[in-house]
């Protein structure tokens, strides 16, 4: 059986430092994006499977044809954080993450959702990964 694929969006540096440590784990992920220029960052880290998505186009919100498992999602913005969740959310059954810095009510990802808003300073979360 095929390992599940673990989708993260990485608009900042802990979400980098996240794709790092699947790169260095070996873990099967894709990354989802909604800009040219992030994707074209992500492949100088290594990154080999990436999927952008127009986050106003309903119509290309498509599956991935891998089973997806996990979903983390770090926060850079409210607004792409809730439309990453409505996109996502459809996709798998396990567990969507919301990693943040703001204070933003974490009613308003469960309510959409993710399944743990995990609140941090430092970026590091490394451990969900266990």
């Amino acid at each position: 059986m095929d390992e599940e694929l673990i989708i993260v969006t990485a608009p900042n540096e802990a979400g980098r430092k996240f794709i790092k440590l699947l790169i260095y784990l070996k873990r099967p992920f894709a990354v989802l994006t909604n800009n040219v220029k992030e994707e074209r960052e992500l492949k100088k880290l290594g990154v080999t499977q990436i999927i952008r998505i127009h986050t106003n186009n309903t119509d290309e919100w498509v599956v991935p044809e891998q089973r997806v498992g996990r979903i983390f999602i770090f926060e850079n913005s409210l607004n792409l954080t809730c439309r990453y969740l409505q996109i996502c959310r459809p996709w798998t059954s396990r567990p969507i993450y919301v990693i943040t810095r703001a204070d933003n009510s974490p009613g308003i990802y469960r309510g959409l959702g993710a399944n743990h808003i995990i609140h941090t300073l430092n970026g590091e979360v490394g451990f969900l990964l266990k």
